[in-house]
């Protein structure tokens, strides 16, 4: 009997093929007649050998009609976050971008000669299209001079500086409908019955009935004001009577009590370093704005007015 493929198999294969279609590339669809057909003949896949040394961006890979496709030409493309494709290999991937740019010079060539540049809509798209890369490339190159390590540790110095001590708990929580319920339960465990099995037993919550009712290090702020009210009052170890939310009643064990601690310069870095090229990119803006002549005409649409303070 043939074995056919599992279903999450076949999902995934449905997902990649209709990720590669989006691209618009003809070689990325797997199941054109011109792609399939000439492919029908390359060898099964081998399994992926060892990362080969770089090469050159100027190395020829293949050539359309005497015009060269390159591995600088390649990296870019590999840019392209249309071509993004996780869970496919190097080498899968490479050989899918070749034929990417094959099919698009071969289209690029056809509609050259077709004549498709020279109209005036596709000038102005092409005009639109290099501002955009021209100031993609400007913002990205000014940003990285702002992103220094001084800068990032500066900033996060700084943000801590300005970050108030926050007190927050570690709690455990049983779920019931009713308030008679939540009596008997919190009866039971100050009787000496586990609290994590009996949440495990009859807790409403899914989110944390499996993990014995824990709700893990949570501030004040996070939790409805009931609950938060009855939870930071409590001292460890203790366990309450019961309490009434919109969700229920709970039953509540304060675990342990702690000044939230100060994340490490590590654990921000990145959003420290976001921070940084954003705020920067957008003063680099601002800056070139107000040193160039800006006109509107009657054609432009009006300018809304900004909205009042409240």
């Amino acid at each position: 009997m043939t074995k056919l493929p599992s279903r999450s198999g076949l999902l995934r294969s449905h997902l990649l093929r209709s990720r590669l279609l989006r691209t618009g590339a003809v070689a990325l669809a797997l199941g054109l007649p011109l792609a399939s057909a000439a492919r029908a003949q390359a060898p099964a896949a081998t399994p992926a050998a060892p990362a080969a040394a770089p090469v050159a961006p100027e190395t020829v890979v293949a050539k359309v009609n005497g015009a060269a496709i390159t591995a600088g030409d390649l990296a870019i493309a590999g840019e392209d976050p249309a071509l993004s494709l996780p869970g496919v290999d190097d080498a899968q991937k490479k050989n899918l971008l070749v034929d990417y740019m094959i099919d698009l010079k071969v289209g690029a060539q056809a509609a050259d000669a077709a004549k498709i540049g020279d109209s005036p809509d596709f000038q102005r798209k092409l005009a639109y299209f290099k501002d955009k890369l021209l100031l993609d490339e400007y913002l990205e190159r000014e940003a990285k001079k702002a992103a220094t390590p001084e800068a990032a540790k500066a900033l996060y110095e700084q943000t801590v500086k300005a970050m108030k001590p926050e007190e927050e708990v570690h709690a455990r929580h049983i779920l019931v409908e009713s308030e008679d319920e939540a009596r008997k339960i919190a009866a039971r465990i100050k009787d000496g019955e586990d609290f994590a099995k009996v949440a495990a037993e009859v807790s409403k919550d899914p989110g944390s009935k499996t993990e014995g009712g824990d709700l893990g290090w949570f501030t004040k702020e996070r939790m409805v004001a009931p609950f938060a009210e009855a939870a930071f009052k409590m001292n460890a170890g203790q366990v309450s009577d019961p309490v009434k939310t919109q969700f229920g009643w709970h039953v509540i064990k304060l675990e342990e009590k702690r000044t939230k601690p100060v994340p490490t310069f590590d654990e921000m870095r990145e959003q420290v370093d976001q921070y940084i090229t954003r705020k920067a990119q957008q003063d680099l803006i601002l800056k070139l704005r107000e040193g160039a002549k800006i006109e509107r005409t009657a054609a432009a649409p009006a300018v809304a007015p900004a909205p009042k303070a409240p």
